[in-house]
């Protein structure tokens, strides 16, 4: 694969690497729209944004998952309630406080997510794989990077027994600390 020209500005230019991450954004928002592909009729992308937060937090209260999703209760239970019409995820009362209710994936909204991420795997390796060596391991730099960054936490390895680290505090630190100052 032939190598690319420096951007004008050069590397540390934050206008071209900007760009740069809205290409490659463009690319992973096509990937995720293609592997949503088979259940678009049944899970839209937002929704399946709260899907992903559930598989990967488990039990969660409204409230939270709003949060997480930077959305309205309101708007998080219309999501919500869309979700269980289509057997993707149910409520069920808080045994630790009868008070509250849970939200969780069904079986069904599991299988989802897991078909669904590894169709986005898949591509998304297919991608990875047409790059030189030594590109894959500066991609891989620059995108730990850029997701520590951002407070994302990294995906799993295809071995991790965990599906995805869980925000220590339920939020990533950044989001957290620029939150509460």
């Amino acid at each position: 694969m032939p190598e690319r020209e420096m951007p004008v500005g050069g590397l540390d230019d934050v206008d071209a690497v900007t760009r740069a991450v809205l290409a490659a954004s463009r690319l992973l928002v096509a990937v995720s729209a293609r592997s949503l592909a088979e259940v678009e009729e049944r899970v839209t992308l937002p929704q399946f944004r709260m899907l992903m937060v559930l598989f990967t937090r488990g039990d969660t209260k409204l409230v939270a998952l709003a949060d997480h999703l930077r959305v309205a209760p309101s708007t998080a239970m219309r999501m919500v309630d869309r979700l269980i019409a289509a057997g993707l995820a149910d409520r069920q009362t808080n045994p630790a406080d009868r008070r509250e209710t849970l939200l969780r994936l069904t079986d069904e909204g599991r299988r989802t997510v897991e078909t669904v991420s590894a169709r986005r795997r898949a591509e998304v390796a297919t991608i990875v794989e047409r790059l030189a060596p030594h590109q894959r391991a500066a991609l891989v730099e620059a995108l730990t990077a850029f997701s520590e960054a951002g407070g994302e936490p990294l995906g799993p390895a295809p071995d991790d027994p965990e599906p995805y680290p869980p925000y220590p505090s339920g939020r990533p630190a950044q989001v957290t600390a620029a939150r509460d100052a």
